[in-house]
């Protein structure tokens, strides 16, 4: 029962616990400029205990905010790069023999730690990716015989180059609607891109990212991220946009019918769901508001939209349809 009393202790709540993102973005920026789109993403992520795809062009600082946020947040960080000739077993382990012992024993892959950096996760070949893809899935790696439940939190923040694709294997569906984000990270702006080449060219004094946070505290903020107060009319506007990427016809869109060739799965209605609560408790707010929706609407869904060849053709864009989306449905 959400009474506004209930409301009330539950903003204090967040209050008391929500103090570590200021440290973490506060740590953040000793070492990365700008790009505070993308540091908001990977944090919603990890409150909402959700995999996140980075997308950009080289030497955006995708690997760099990855990285940091690791350092920043005190867990065990892992990075994979991602080659055509990795092998699954180069992921999750495999079992060696040990010829002294005259048995086998495993040996744990770099899959087991907190954060995963799997770098231009697309280099990789199809076996390589569904190994992954139980890790992701299931939160459990399978060697042997035996399962072996991975380390909470486990985050995959994955990036991919979108121009080079000679020698690139393109993610399946299924793999990538396992990530509850896909963000598009863009070029900083003149002013920031200033301050990059004065901190890069000297290279003196560059500061390291000091461990702020503990795992315990992100547990205790995603049990709060939880219980943020979502009201039914925010349900049904979170429906709405995901059924009119399926039926755009029933919501008045029927233009938008030949460019779809598939809409968003219920796993889209349930990442937008907890994205727009972890949106709500980065802004210290026990309750969701349109806004939080509309804010994360394109993350959430650009990568669980399929384009028709006749939409391709035209350049027509997955944002172009989530625009078009978010200005037709009605908000509550």
């Amino acid at each position: 029962m959400h009474t506004p009393e209930a409301i009330q202790e539950m903003n204090t709540q967040i209050e008391l616990h929500a103090g570590f993102v200021t440290r973490i973005r506060t740590e953040l920026t000793k070492v990365i400029v700008g790009q505070q789109y993308m540091v908001d993403r990977l944090l919603i992520g990890l409150l909402s205990n959700g995999h996140v795809l980075l997308e950009g062009v080289p030497g955006l600082a995708k690997t760099l905010t990855i990285k940091s946020l690791a350092q920043a947040v005190n867990g065990r960080f892992s990075r994979i790069q991602f080659t055509p000739d990795l092998l699954p077993a180069d992921v999750i382990g495999t079992m060696i023999y040990n010829q002294s012992k005259n048995e086998f024993l495993v040996r744990k892959g770099p899959v087991f730690a907190n954060f995963i950096l799997a770098d231009e996760i697309n280099r990789a070949p199809a076996k390589v990716q569904s190994a992954l893809l139980e890790a992701m899935q299931e939160k459990q790696v399978t060697i042997g015989e035996t399962t072996y439940p991975l380390p909470e939190p486990f985050l995959v923040l994955a990036t991919q180059n979108p121009l080079e694709q000679e020698g690139t294997y393109a993610l399946p569906e299924a793999q990538v609607d396992r990530f509850m984000l896909k963000v598009v990270v863009g070029y900083p702006d003149k002013q920031e891109e200033q301050l990059i080449i004065r901190q890069q060219v000297t290279g003196l004094n560059m500061p390291q990212v000091q461990p702020v946070v503990d795992i315990s505290e992100i547990m205790t903020a995603r049990n709060l991220v939880r219980q943020v107060y979502m009201d039914e009319k925010i349900e049904n506007y979170i429906l709405d946009l995901v059924f009119a990427t399926r039926y755009p016809d029933q919501y008045g869109l029927a233009k938008l019918k030949q460019m779809i060739g598939y809409g968003g799965s219920p796993r889209a209605s349930i990442n937008l769901a907890l994205a727009a609560k972890a949106v709500a408790f980065l802004h210290k707010r026990s309750y969701v508001i349109p806004d939080d929706v509309k804010a994360i609407a394109k993350d959430v869904l650009r990568h669980r939209i399929g384009l028709t060849y006749e939409a391709e053709a035209e350049n027509n864009t997955t944002e172009s349809i989530i625009d078009a989306l978010l200005a037709t449905i009605q908000v509550p």
